[in-house]
């Protein structure tokens, strides 16, 4: 018996084992039945045999075995990704998914061998066979990191936004103290550190916020309006010197400066790599600023040891720490800093890049003078 028929025909003893197993590994608190436990199982198992026996080609077993012959809207994806929903809303973790598969492949192979002894024909079979329990495997797996990764981001989104109101309360009763008379000087001293710490929380949240609405597909919110691009460097120069008084910037301005621009964003983007700088680099910091043709470039640069050749390229994704030199643990952030300066520039249509060596490192925005408008 070819192992697709085998499969139909002893489908109840399959189910049976599969589910034992899978209430095996279900959390203690999994409202999961037994019932949706053997009908994910026998849908899956219906569906694996259905593509066992659709005719195949050489080149279409080899471009499914590198995971190119993926139909997102087949029933045999639909199957997987409802196997994934089940899964994550019961409490079973990804490991237990994996683990779910492992079990009913080897249940399978087990008692289908021990009804058909091994032959060419077998071979073949066992090799369809694993094609597509791997590519259910694939799809429930990929189901489950994207929704895994939706419900984290929406979670940060939310409790960022949440957490801007009692930080906001907080700044604005800073602000009333200092400037209440008769208020200490231990007592200005101290209500001064709250306000700077407030403010750092507001900057996190912010960044926090603008990862989340970008992780959800959301594009980063720009207005566009007339600009001076001095300026804007001059003002985040003077702001990191006042919060880093012994560092040294230097700032270059050169070619046409002014354009449209949202200047909060690209304030913030300078903010970023300027305390970036600061933060890593050591010795003298360089901005310039220069425009040429239909692009402005910004750049950054910094003394100090290099950037690991291994994180450039991931230097930009959210939330990587590469191990960075000087690193000053948690006043580094969250690690979202180069992120929302990639974003910023994609906002604008532009592009931002690092080159780094043993001289130091040097980040580079370029932009167009006139974006389009965001549709």
């Amino acid at each position: 018996m070819n192992l697709s028929a085998f499969i139909e025909t002893d489908q109840q003893g399959l189910v049976d084992d599969w589910a034992e197993y899978a209430l095996s590994i279900s959390p203690d608190d999994s409202q999961l039945s037994e019932a949706q436990l053997r009908d994910s199982a026998a849908e899956i198992l219906a569906a694996i045999s259905h593509d066992m026996r659709s005719p195949q080609s050489a080149s279409q077993q080899r471009s499914k075995s590198r995971g190119n012959e993926r139909d997102a809207d087949s029933r045999f994806a639909q199957v997987a990704r409802s196997h994934a929903d089940d899964r994550l809303a019961h409490g079973f973790g990804i490991n237990d998914v994996v683990a779910e598969f492992r079990a009913l492949r080897a249940t399978v192979l087990r008692r289908w061998l021990k009804q058909s002894p091994p032959d060419a024909d077998a071979f073949q079979e066992m090799i369809r066979f694993n094609e597509a329990i791997d590519q259910v495997l694939a799809e429930s797996v990929r189901r489950y990191a994207e929704r895994t990764t939706r419900i984290r981001d929406l979670f940060s989104g939310v409790l960022a936004h949440d957490l801007r109101s009692p930080l906001g309360a907080l700044l604005n009763s800073a602000e009333v103290l200092l400037r209440e008379e008769g208020l200490s000087p231990a007592g200005v001293k101290a209500v001064a550190f709250i306000q700077r710490g407030a403010r750092r929380m507001k900057q996190m949240i912010d960044d926090l916020l603008i990862f989340s609405r970008t992780r959800l597909g959301d594009a980063l919110p720009v207005s566009f309006t007339p600009q001076d691009m001095g300026r804007i460097c001059r003002e985040a120069v003077d702001e990191v010197q006042a919060s880093h008084p012994l560092a040294i910037v230097d700032l270059h301005l050169s070619g046409a400066l002014r354009g449209r621009w949202d200047g909060t964003r690209i304030a913030q983007l300078l903010t970023n790599l300027l305390a970036n700088a600061v933060r890593y680099g050591s010795g003298r910091i360089v901005v310039e600023a220069a425009g040429h043709g239909e692009f402005i470039t910004i750049a950054v640069s910094n003394e100090g040891n290099p950037i690991p050749e291994n994180a450039l390229p991931t230097l930009f994704d959210p939330l990587s720490r590469a191990n960075m030199p000087n690193r000053s643990g948690l006043a580094a952030g969250m690690g979202l800093g180069l992120y929302i300066c990639r974003c910023i520039a994609m906002a604008h249509q532009g592009s931002i890049s690092v080159e780094s060596n043993e001289h130091g490192t040097r980040f580079t925005v370029r932009i167009p003078y006139s974006p389009s408008e965001p549709g």
